[in-house]
């Protein structure tokens, strides 16, 4: 089987336990992850084998984010090293009515220090099928935006499949340059394109009309086809535009669901309604790793596809950390029907 390769920053996430403020914090939980990582670990998962490619300082950080991708089955042989810092973001997790809060340190990181011309992509993309990058990266710094637009270059250069989770990051774009400049000519090359209302929107002006999501409802997939339809015009390469349905109820309970749009027909998944949320960060990310997962698994059934991208990711909300930690039977056993949560002895 031939791989995937993701491509991102890998964070050092600090959280104070449990549900306390940063104002209540004595100590922080440690966790290591970010987009494309979280992706990488949901395929290792599956059993599809991954590369993951990032630049880590050559210290005892790196070296420890580097490990949590090793002890998840993700390939790490093509990570570079330089830099002084890994990435740091910091994680108030919300309840009920209290929002998440999300605080980043990760300027200078290795990451964002990177430049073009750093990675041997023709090496990296030895033995590939798929190429998955997000909208964080070129959000970075523009040695991220122009190390990801090379790579995008050389995987298109070899008809390898690619796709985005297009990821728009409010307080990251601040190097001078404007989403809609930087994402447009990248997003270009994908056969796959994943967002939600807002990433359309805040991205390249595309919105359904009607949908406000920070008024609790539940979202209806038809009024995304629209979307769909749009981003296809703008992105002709786009085979498949799959959008996530996330309505807020509350920080701890939220509907969820997705819609995948092939250019003729629009799919809709069931909605689950997940009541107590435990931890909703990495949600879109499991999304995207189920979905690569559906779509090479089962080519020719894009509603086994999506199905098994939203059982994926609604598991997800029950994991402490970024990484979506299910297996294929833990999925297909919800896509089955049974949320019963019931002992396995």
């Amino acid at each position: 089987m031939k791989k995937v390769v993701t491509f991102g920053e890998i964070m050092l996430r600090l959280s104070p336990p449990g549900f306390n403020r940063f104002s209540q914090a004595t100590s922080f939980d440690v966790i290591y992850g970010g987009g494309e990582s979280n992706v990488a670990v949901s395929l290792a998962n599956y059993g599809i084998p991954v590369d993951f490619v990032t630049r880590l300082p050559k210290n005892d950080i790196g070296e420890c984010a580097m490990m949590e991708m090793r002890k998840r089955g993700v390939n790490t042989e093509n990570i570079i090293y330089g830099g002084d810092r890994l990435g740091i973001y910091f994680l108030e997790t919300g309840a009920v009515s209290r929002g998440s809060k999300v605080v980043y340190d990760r300027a200078h990181s290795a990451m964002a220090e990177i430049e073009k011309g750093m990675v041997d992509w023709d090496e990296v993309f030895k033995d590939t099928a798929w190429f998955h990058w997000t909208g964080i990266t070129p959000a970075i710094s523009q040695g991220a935006a122009d190390a990801c637009l090379e790579a995008l270059e050389v995987a298109s250069s070899k008809g390898i499949t690619i796709s985005t989770d297009l990821n728009y990051r409010a307080k990251l774009w601040k190097y001078g340059k404007s989403s809609e400049e930087i994402m447009t000519p990248l997003t270009e090359y994908c056969d796959v394109i994943l967002g939600n209302e807002e990433d359309a929107e805040k991205h390249f002006g595309i919105h359904p009309e009607g949908v406000d999501v920070t008024q609790g409802h539940s979202v209806s997939g038809a009024a995304f086809e629209s979307v769909c339809k749009q981003v296809m015009k703008k992105f002709p390469k786009a085979k498949k535009v799959i959008t996530t349905l996330r309505g807020s109820i509350n920080a701890s309970h939220n509907s969820w669901a997705g819609v995948l749009y092939d250019g003729t027909n629009l799919y809709e998944s069931s909605t689950y309604q997940i009541t107590h949320i435990v931890d909703r960060v990495g949600g879109g990310d499991s999304f995207m790793g189920g979905l690569i997962y559906g779509l090479i698994t089962y080519p020719d059934n894009y509603q086994n596809a999506l199905d098994f991208a939203v059982a994926a990711s609604c598991l997800k909300h029950t994991i402490i950390g970024d990484s979506n930690l299910v297996t294929v039977a833990e999925v297909e056993k919800l896509m089955g029907g049974d949320a019963s949560g019931r002992v396995a002895r």
